[in-house]
């Protein structure tokens, strides 16, 4: 399918999205790395040792979900959680590759997989409505509905 030339505006706001989405995938690396240097440690005993350095209640809200996190964590399948956040973070690599050449098969993945995303989103903004979330939803709504406006531009083309 081809393109018509993007204006200035058009391929700037690509070229955006396509940076937030690698930025995404390195993230999800970096997120990789740190789980991998807790590897064959006692994560319980460094929550509660950041708890007691900051000197917070142990009982807290917060402080119990970095403890129940910490938990979690110790017997999780850390292979298996590496392995999924590593093919997330090349995903979003490639998409933002493929968006910022404009490539259509870059667009329907952004779309498809964004989309994805919408329905647990609101439900998420439903159960805990903040204007972070809300925003949160939108963006991810607003580059979904420019993904799709992109590919039927292409097939207008076409």
């Amino acid at each position: 399918m081809k393109q018509p030339k993007l204006n200035h505006k058009a391929q700037n706001l690509l070229h955006s999205i396509a940076i937030f989405e690698a930025i995404k995938g390195v993230s999800a690396l970096a997120a990789c790395v740190g789980l991998l240097s807790l590897a064959h440690h006692d994560l319980k005993a460094m929550a509660y040792a950041l708890i007691g350095h900051f000197h917070l209640e142990p009982e807290a809200h917060y402080p119990q979900m970095l403890i129940d996190q910490a938990m979690w964590l110790e017997n999780a399948n850390l292979r298996q959680i590496v392995l999924l956040a590593c093919l997330y973070a090349s995903i979003r690599m490639i998409e933002g590759y493929g968006l910022w050449k404009d490539k259509a098969w870059a667009e329907w993945l952004a779309a498809c997989s964004g989309g994805i995303y919408l329905p647990l989103e609101m439900m998420h903004l439903l159960e805990h409505t903040t204007w972070i979330n809300a925003f949160v939803m939108l963006f991810n709504l607003g580059v979904v509905m420019y993904m799709v406006w992109r590919l039927w531009e292409r097939r207008k083309a076409a």
